[in-house]
């Protein structure tokens, strides 16, 4: 999300040949910046796990989908892993343990990963159909770390499935492929940083609540070059409208348009890969806030939509993106606060959480469009991505497009469905093409 930035693209090397020389390694590595808070927060209900998939042509065969996951686990060492606890600090060290077990999707999405259930691993895989499913505690990477080993698997399945696939392939991995493992957030902080942002209450979506353990999804989707000639005639990005459409929809629908001494705020992760160069497959990205205030009644969707794009512009740019994570690297290097014993660290990041936890309204995140190799794209019909739950937020939407094709999904712990309703029904009033396909979770 945010403006494009060109970077230099760094020339590869053969990693699946150093791969092989390192296997017998154990690596032990710190966890990064971001990564900090997930273990101190997670529970059965606040998962932190967070799902890509890809949908292909034909049923998925999982003996193949195993064998494909089996051997590229090999040469990711941010998956291959295993976290434990030290005395100040998590840590990751090389996992030793088969890769876990290829299965069935028989739950909803993004439950909690037991790690003592899955051989250690912090990620699993599942399929339905012609569906495959990767699933990730945050703690590991975000989306863009997912989308490269997902789509690895994805291709090493299909030379599996299609040997003529084979003859076409001269390694591994695609020489696009980064196995990079460095923490960008430590090389890319200024030590001067200070705290650059400040927290209010939000206007906080309630209803009835779906059973714990589950909870609803809709898919929306939507055409790529409509939405796209939609935003320009409105003066903004892509991202920019559909953060405006949600405000308008929140503000229509759920406050009756309405004033409000609470904002509606949406928390926006923005990946920093572009920014600053970084080919990492750890966590790199920076939140940002898309704010909202209501202080009068019956505003146009122009005026909502203004004041949310404005808000975006003044925020993703280098300087400020560089100062909100390096505030919160400052503070992990602090000698005073590394120092401090592990489950005193834990105390204090859970009330940080908590009382940050009201501060917005949803998170929603936008995964840009997916690129696939030229030889797999006849056997990939579409991507989706899905966040679950966390404390206060009771709706989050995520976005990826491919193919023309641009996927709204909102993933929800209320059985209410009007948001998602307004903000479709907003796309549409714009003349944008909408299909809509949801779980059924709000009818059970």
């Amino acid at each position: 999300m945010g403006s494009k930035v060109k970077t230099k693209t760094k020339p590869k090397k053969n990693l699946n040949k150093e791969k092989i020389i390192r296997s017998r390694e154990t690596r032990f590595d710190k966890l990064d910046n971001t990564a900090n808070l997930f273990p101190v927060i997670v529970s059965e209900t606040v998962s932190n796990v967070f799902r890509i998939s890809v949908t292909l042509k034909e049923d998925v065969e999982p003996e193949l989908l195993q064998k494909a996951l089996d051997k590229v686990l090999l040469y990711f060492d941010v998956f291959k892993s295993r976290m434990k606890k030290g005395i100040f600090w998590y840590y990751f060290e090389t996992n030793r343990k088969p890769a876990p077990k290829v299965k069935p999707e028989t739950t909803y999405p993004c439950t909690y990963i037991n790690p003592l259930s899955n051989n250690d691993y912090q990620f699993r895989v599942t399929y339905y159909g012609k569906r495959i499913n990767l699933e990730v505690f945050h703690v590991l990477t975000d989306g863009n770390g997912a989308f490269t080993f997902l789509k690895e698997i994805t291709y090493q399945y299909l030379r599996f499935k299609y040997p003529t696939l084979m003859e076409n392939c001269n390694d591994i991995l695609q020489s696009e492929t980064s196995l990079d493992r460095e923490d960008s957030y430590v090389k890319n902080y200024k030590k001067s940083a200070k705290k650059t942002y400040k927290t209010e209450k939000a206007v906080i979506i309630k209803g009835e609540k779906i059973p714990d353990g589950n909870f609803g999804i809709i898919h929306g989707y939507v055409d790529l070059p409509g939405i796209k000639a939609v935003a320009k005639k409105y003066g903004v990005t892509i991202n920019q409208y559909l953060l405006g459409v949600f405000a308008w929809a929140v503000y229509t629908e759920y406050l009756a348009s309405m004033p409000s001494n609470k904002p509606i705020s949406a928390c926006v992760p923005v990946n920093l890969r572009p920014y600053f160069g970084s080919d990492t497959t750890k966590n790199f990205f920076a939140v940002v806030t898309a704010l909202f205030k209501p202080t009068k009644e019956n505003y146009t969707f122009e005026e909502v939509l203004e004041e949310v794009a404005g808000c975006l512009r003044e925020q993703i740019t280098k300087e400020n993106l560089e100062k909100i994570f390096s505030y919160n690297v400052s503070n992990e290097k602090s000698m005073v606060l590394r120092a401090i014993p592990l489950f005193i660290k834990n105390i204090a990041m859970k009330f940080v959480y908590k009382t940050s936890a009201r501060a917005n309204t949803t998170t929603i995140t936008n995964l840009g469009v997916i690129h696939v190799v030229e030889e797999y794209r006849d056997y990939i019909d579409r991507f989706h991505t899905v966040l679950s739950m966390s404390k206060g937020q009771n709706i989050k939407g995520s976005v990826c497009s491919y193919n023309d094709v641009l996927v709204f999904t909102f993933s929800s712990a209320i059985r209410e469905t009007f948001v998602q309703k307004a903000f479709f029904r907003k796309l549409s009033q714009d003349g944008i093409e909408v299909s809509i396909e949801s779980n059924g979770a709000y009818y059970d």
